[in-house]
């Protein structure tokens, strides 16, 4: 099974959009469920474009939410980038 990890990066977006959007308590547990699939699947994620192209993302327990990562085959680990609101203009799914 691949390893999955989360960067200090995306952990700090996650606590950010915990408290900017008063999301539930509940939110880390969702998020971890929803990246749970990496494992056994980490190439499942839409590949981004641009200057996130070395990048795949999967959705999180909200369709807003963007989880971003980069999958390492040799290393066969993928890692967590950030998570992000993918209805912001800053998001990395935009073509700006």
């Amino acid at each position: 099974m691949t390893a999955v990890f989360v960067t200090q990066t995306a952990q700090r977006d996650l606590e950010t959009l915990i408290r900017t959007h008063s999301l539930p308590s509940t939110t880390r547990d969702r998020v971890k469920r929803s990246m749970e699939h990496l494992a056994r699947f980490p190439r499942i994620g839409a590949p981004l474009h641009g200057p996130w192209a070395r990048f795949r993302f999967i959705l999180g327990p909200w369709r807003w939410m963007i989880i971003v990562y980069q999958y390492d085959e040799e290393a066969d680990r993928v890692a967590i980038v950030t998570i992000q609101d993918g209805r912001s203009a800053r998001a990395s799914t935009s073509l700006a």
